[in-house]
């Protein structure tokens, strides 16, 4: 599979992913908060605001080009802002791995976002 043809399916992983983090989080955000530290309502909102930005991925898979770094380079604040989610609210280890695993993971579709557009030209 080329790049350009890989930005799609990795873009609607994302959108996907999304949607079921953002599920999780909204539903079940008291007994995560229970066993990992996290504050409830930083759970549940971030579980809200993950269902309009997968429509955003959704529109941007369609459009590509700086839409989808766009979207790319608001996945890689989201891992900044995990990490830096941890040192400020410092919750317990299992709630740290929690949050460093769902930020390694964003990271990860970030870097197959920006591989998969290193094989379009930018568009003005």
């Amino acid at each position: 599979m080329t790049r350009t043809r890989m930005l799609r399916p990795v873009m609607l992983f994302d959108a996907a992913t999304c949607l079921a983090m953002g599920a999780l989080l909204a539903a079940t955000a008291v007994p995560i908060a229970a066993r990992t530290d996290l504050p409830v309502p930083l759970l549940r909102e971030a579980g809200i605001v993950l269902f309009p930005f997968a429509l955003l991925v959704l529109w941007a898979a369609r459009q590509g080009g700086t839409p989808a770094r766009f979207v790319a380079g608001l996945n890689l604040a989201w891992v900044a802002a995990s990490f830096a989610a941890i040192v400020w609210i410092q919750p317990n280890a299992l709630g740290a791995a929690f949050v460093t695993v769902q930020a390694l993971a964003v990271a990860g579709i970030a870097g197959m976002q920006f591989h998969a557009l290193g094989g379009q030209t930018r568009t003005a």
